[in-house]
């Protein structure tokens, strides 16, 4: 017998993820990992992983989830490709009722503040309003854009509504009586995201021809033009105090893939950029103060992560990565320490801020 020796080289050591999936009923358990980086004030670049179990329940939606947006402390509503909307309870994971009506996918939400009534927008140019204690038949159905829906704002009294379109137009309504009021319309403005401005008569509209515009509702007419940006902006926001806000940016490969912080007050100018995504940008939301120990923002982006940003210097203080859940769409505050996220692939993710090692920013679960 011929005996053969031969000298194995060791591989290098390779990262392999650790998963554990405990099946409980309806709800797994799975591991998570999330880094961030930060710079001393030696300028040292830091890196931290932590590792973190988080509840998997039966997804709400099978399609992708085009937004979610919170009703109140305990309930949330998401809509998306399978053309329904859902109220469930983020914390405990529970369906509370569906609402079935629209003909397309659901492409926006807004909540009617302190009431149990909430709006979606679909891609059929709908717009219906919804009752969580009511029949899951529509209160209303608004007809009067010719292409997709893209932009819905609640009026802070909850008197309001403002919608958004492709076809390049602008509708207020009466929510009392669900009659169009005002209508304007300005060429090739594509919209594609509205908010109103807390305490104001101003609506903050994006655009798919690269520009943010400040409209005043009272004869809906632009009060002001951000300068232009290079790329589609998709999604935008006001800080609670009214004196700010944010943008966000398409791109592809680190180009554009932005945010960016502009002045709502007599300036007008921009303030700050916070650069770092890989794909773009579909969404960005202030934090709260009881939140966040300094001002900070989070955006969630195509390239399936969350960041949070100091507001002030533009540094990337913590970055999520939600692997396998494919374009990440829409964000919503949930309470004082949680975040909403919706996704192509994996529903709706509950995120936890976590100051209680340094600031750290985990998935608790997903539905």
């Amino acid at each position: 017998m011929l005996l053969l020796r031969c000298q194995l080289k060791p591989a290098p050591p390779q990262k392999v993820p650790c998963r554990l999936w405990a099946v409980m009923g309806k709800l797994q358990s799975k591991l998570r990992h999330s880094t961030y980086k930060y710079s001393r004030p030696d300028g040292i670049i830091e890196e931290r992983t932590s590792t973190k179990a988080s509840q998997e329940y039966s997804l709400a939606h099978l399609d992708p989830v085009s937004v979610v947006a919170t009703l109140n402390s305990d309930l949330c509503v998401s809509g998306g490709k399978d053309k329904t909307a859902v109220a469930y309870n983020w914390k405990t994971g529970n369906v509370v009722k569906r609402f079935k009506g629209h003909e397309r996918e659901i492409t926006k939400i807004a909540c009617i503040p302190k009431s149990s009534q909430f709006f979606s927008a679909s891609r059929d140019r709908t717009v219906m309003m919804w009752d969580l204690h009511g029949s899951s038949q529509p209160r209303q159905q608004l007809s009067g854009h010719a292409m997709v829906v893209t932009g819905l704002a609640m009026s802070p009294d909850s008197s309001q509504l403002c919608t958004g379109s492709r076809d390049n137009s602008l509708l207020l309504w009466d929510v009392r009586t669900g009659q169009c009021v005002e209508r304007a319309s300005v060429s090739r403005n594509l919209v594609t995201h509205l908010c109103w401005v807390p305490r104001e008569s101003y609506i903050l509209q994006t655009s798919e021809d690269k520009t943010i515009r400040l409209w005043d509702s009272r004869r809906l007419q632009i009060a002001h033009m951000f300068p232009t940006k290079q790329h589609i902006q998709t999604h935008c926001e006001v800080s609670v105090d009214g004196h700010r806000c944010i943008s966000c940016s398409s791109g592809f490969g680190g180009e554009g893939c932005e945010a960016t912080l502009w002045d709502l007050r007599q300036t007008r100018d921009r303030i700050c950029e916070y650069k770092g995504h890989l794909q773009t940008v579909a969404s960005c939301v202030f934090l709260p103060r009881s939140l966040a120990l300094l001002p900070m923002i989070a955006t969630s982006a195509h390239d399936s992560k969350v960041k949070i940003w100091n507001q002030d210097t533009g540094a990337c203080l913590f970055t999520l990565s939600l692997d396998g859940s494919g374009p990440l769409t829409s964000l919503a505050v949930g309470d004082t320490t949680s975040l909403l996220c919706s996704s192509f692939h994996r529903g709706v993710h509950l995120l936890r801020v976590d100051h209680s090692q340094g600031l750290e920013l985990q998935e608790v679960a997903a539905f």
